[in-house]
């Protein structure tokens, strides 16, 4: 008979196990934990959007000739044939529900959310083809002040987070409708005149997406790139107020920044503020959070002109950054020894769980066996039972770390010893029941 191959796990994607995946999730859970609190004292509301949406969604708001449509995304057709792709951001989907769900009645709105995203890209330190993400907007605000809100957000987020240190913000103006044309046309004789020099995905940028070459990392384009014109000649009065607006707001609010005339987004709908996050503690890749103005956007999906402006951040990315947290071990470990001593231990490790005792049961293996296992755990003690024990209506309570021996009644051991956690872990508490008796003193090691 044929051996079965066993299907490999997918490319970008992640399996973990035990102490990895604890404190992996750990890591994880304090950074959408802590988004939550910071985004709540901000006034920015929890939102959800579909984690699947119609592909024109994405393919509208992101451009036909993007990277992430043409090559990244993950789309197919359903039962029904209509084309569906998973989503590879959330600006699109919140966008789309701004327009059908009547949300502009509620503008200016400030929204977050935070959940899967996924797209077929070379995987990197930090990225996978399924990811997550914090994602914050202000949609139906044009003045300066909401970019200055998102970015102190993402500020405050970073200093909570504790990863703020190395962490610096750098900061463009991409103008408005007018600038970013007339600057647009500028980038395009300048390329042109090299077009010889620059690489074959320059050139092809060249035709749709001009502005993308300017971030190129190709060293053919290097330097025709440096040696192109920055936008601030192309400013207009307007356009230079609006970004001043928002770096003074950045100053008073101690939000401190880099200007970055290199930084730019290549589509159409995208205005004035531009920014990224970026560590030098990620490798290559070192943006951690990013985003900007996209004032066009909405307009794209078929809805009234509204302004909006947003960020992101990866999950993963942010985590990578956090100290390891220590991870969580059990206070008891049971150790039954005999069918009637594991029936028994089977009520008491409840009794223990619903007191709030975390605990674990060796079950399996000689007493020698179990008691390594029982140490290796990390557990502070051992709770031995078995039919000599269970005879006298007592358990033998090992204390793992000094090594010494007592024994506790039956009754009344998850007191004694929830007593026995509490004063190790608390050691000048007095522990008193609901009614403020004092509980059962705990046992003498």
């Amino acid at each position: 008979m044929a051996k079965i191959e066993t299907p490999r796990p997918v490319r970008g994607t992640q399996d973990m196990l035990g102490g990895t995946a604890e404190a992996f999730q750990e890591r994880f859970a304090h950074v959408v934990a802590t988004f939550d609190r910071v985004r709540k004292l901000y006034g920015f509301q929890r939102v959800e959007v579909p984690v699947f949406e119609s592909t024109a969604v994405f393919a509208r708001s992101l451009g036909e000739s993007t990277d992430v449509v043409s090559k990244e995304m993950y789309t197919f057709e359903d039962r029904g044939g209509d084309s569906i792709t998973l989503r590879p951001e959330f600006t699109a989907g919140i966008s789309r529900a701004y327009i059908t769900e009547g949300w502009q009645q509620y503008a200016p709105l400030k929204v977050a959310t935070h959940g899967p995203l996924f797209r077929y890209e070379r995987p990197q330190k930090g990225r996978f083809r399924q990811f997550h993400q914090l994602d914050a907007e202000i949609l139906g605000a044009g003045e300066p002040a909401a970019d200055v809100e998102l970015l102190v957000l993402a500020d405050q987020l970073l200093r909570e987070l504790g990863v703020s240190e190395g962490v610096t913000l750098n900061l463009n103006t991409l103008g408005d409708a007018e600038s970013r044309e007339a600057w647009r046309a500028a980038l395009i004789a300048h390329f042109e005149a090299h077009r010889g020099e620059l690489s074959e995905e320059s050139i092809d940028r060249l035709a749709k997406n001009p502005l993308r070459i300017l971030d190129s990392k190709d060293p053919r384009d290097r330097p025709i790139a440096d040696s192109a014109p920055d936008i601030d000649a192309y400013l207009t009065d307007e356009a230079r107020s609006f970004f001043d607006k928002v770096t003074s707001g950045l100053d008073a609010a101690g939000v401190a920044w880099e200007r970055n005339s290199r930084l730019v987004r290549g589509l159409d709908y995208y205005r004035h503020t531009a920014f990224e996050f970026i560590t030098d503690r990620l490798g290559a890749q070192g943006t951690v959070l990013g985003g900007g103005r996209y004032d066009g956007l909405i307009e794209n999906l078929g809805g009234p002109s509204t302004p909006a402006v947003g960020w992101a951040a990866g999950i993963e990315r942010l985590a990578m950054l956090i100290d390891q947290p220590a991870i969580d071990k059990p206070q008891v470990v049971l150790i039954p020894m005999g069918e009637a001593a594991e029936a028994k231990a089977t009520g008491i490790i409840a009794d223990l769980r619903r007191a709030g005792i975390a605990c674990d049961m060796g079950y399996r293996g000689n007493m020698k066996k179990r008691m390594q296992r029982a140490n290796a755990s990390g557990a502070r003690y051992a709770i031995i039972l078995g039919d000599d024990e269970l005879a006298r209506g007592e358990v033998a309570i090992k204390d793992l770390e000094q090594g010494s021996q007592a024994t506790a009644a039956l009754a009344g051991l998850t007191d004694a010893m929830w007593a026995q956690v509490m004063r190790n872990e608390f050691p000048d508490a007095v522990t008193t029941n609901a009614d403020g008796v004092v509980v059962q003193e705990p046992f003498q090691l």
